[in-house]
């Protein structure tokens, strides 16, 4: 993993949709602990699904924006190859 270096716009927005997301699955625990109905608890599992999606979305953008966007203009072909494979991999594993 390697560190970014450039402010990435979306961090504060990222980092709320992941205090929510936790917020949300401590509420699903709580739900599930009291026997709550299931749809209730799946309304709420969608939300934190939608948070984390929304919050993958954001750091996609801030990257591109960001660190992508800088390697391609650096001029270092293998800087930009491990850049691409970089974006490559997380595609695959958003779409498994």
């Amino acid at each position: 993993m390697t560190k970014a270096h450039k402010t990435h716009a979306n961090r504060n927005k990222t980092t709320t949709n992941f205090k929510k997301a936790q917020s949300h699955i401590a509420r699903i625990q709580k739900m599930l602990d009291e026997d709550t109905y299931c749809v209730d608890v799946m309304q709420q599992n969608l939300a934190v699904i939608g948070l984390l999606k929304s919050a993958h979305q954001m750091l996609m953008e801030d990257h591109l924006h960001a660190c992508f966007e800088n390697a391609m203009r650096s001029g270092d072909s293998s800087k930009k190859a491990k850049m691409i494979e970089e974006i490559l991999t997380v595609t695959k594993l958003l779409n498994k």
